[in-house]
């Protein structure tokens, strides 16, 4: 495999900025004005990420808008290339359809939808979709996903298609089939043996693994106040490491005490036991905490060890003014990234 030319690191600010699509239209273009290459929504819920990201088409004018991710459960890949289709005319060139399984408090509780096969699911619908958007008239029968005749005109420039991943078997395949990969929530130690599978996954393909960008959600706070911040990743986070894909996966990153821990406060409803597993040491892992160039220096490390795009998500709960100082402190002004 020859070496291409280096993928560009890049920083993105975390969408939607509030309930209000008003706020998230203010968010994205303030971000565009501050040097921001990338505005990449979480999907949640409401308000739909997908139609978010179109009504940011008349709104700005350079900047790349992804989605990371939408579930591949609760849209037939039918109907994700249609949207791809319609967002890559609304934003040629600088838009990216993130794909992953999501979890299963999303898809079982909320979707009431069986979290089934994730690898082999969304693995499937992004080479549907890849397909679809090729212009290509359907003609699948993949593991329960099926469509016949399906064709829709192609257009010039079709959105890539970026995975998320969390354990090997999914950064791999997410690597050989994406042309992107997404990680969330990963300790620092587990960065190195994540892109080692990255790399693994792109030599099946054939493929230089540098020519397949690495896209971070990053959980950051500029704070002067640690404790406060960790408590406020703990009341977010702990269910997370709760649900059987998030809790295996800190297990496998080498976190299985803590993970064990967390699985048996959450089955006990014991609020303090699942908070009390997620200590100091652990949250410092994996949230990026402190002062502005504490915060730099360390995405700038993940960057240097393969993360090629950061999405700076202040923690849930923070304060309008520590929102404010952590957003501010990634302007292009403050952070040229290497």
């Amino acid at each position: 495999m020859s070496q291409g030319t280096p993928l560009p690191k890049r920083v993105a600010v975390t969408l939607p900025a509030s309930p209000l699509v008003s706020d998230t239209i203010a968010r994205a273009k303030w971000a565009e004005a501050q040097g921001y290459s990338d505005a990449w929504f979480a999907d949640g819920g409401s308000p739909d990420s997908l139609t978010s990201a179109a009504a940011l088409s008349g709104h700005t004018q350079s900047i790349r808008i992804g989605v990371a991710v939408t579930p591949v459960y609760t849209r037939t890949p039918a109907v994700l290339a249609a949207t791809a289709n319609t967002l890559g005319q609304v934003l040629p060139g600088r838009f990216v359809m993130g794909l992953g399984a999501s979890s299963q408090t999303m898809m079982n509780n909320w979707h009431g939808i069986p979290l089934e096969k994730p690898v082999t699911r969304v693995k499937n619908t992004a080479l549907m979709v890849r397909s679809m958007l090729a212009g290509e008239k359907s003609n699948f029968d993949l593991d329960g996903l099926y469509s016949k005749g399906y064709r829709q005109d192609p257009i010039d420039q079709p959105p890539p298609i970026y995975l998320a991943a969390l354990r090997p078997k999914m950064i791999e395949m997410a690597a050989e089939i994406g042309d992107g990969v997404i990680f969330n929530l990963w300790p620092q130690g587990a960065l190195s043996k994540m892109i080692e599978h990255v790399k693994v996954g792109a030599e099946k393909a054939g493929k230089d693994w540098q020519s397949v960008e690495i896209v971070n959600r990053a959980m950051v706070l500029v704070t002067d106040d640690k404790a406060a911040a960790r408590d406020l990743f703990r009341a977010a986070f702990a269910p997370y490491y709760a649900t059987p894909v998030y809790n295996k996966f800190l297990a496998w990153a080498g976190y299985s005490s803590a993970a064990d821990s967390i699985t048996e406060g959450w089955a006990a409803k014991d609020r303090l036991k699942t908070a009390a597993a997620m200590s100091d040491a652990l949250i410092d892992e994996i949230a990026v905490i402190g002062s502005a160039d504490e915060c730099r220096q360390r995405l700038q490390a993940d960057m240097t060890t393969g993360i090629h795009t950061q999405i700076i998500s202040p923690l849930a709960g923070a304060s309008d003014e520590d929102i404010a100082r952590t957003l501010q402190a990634f302007t292009a002004a403050e952070f040229k990234p290497s």
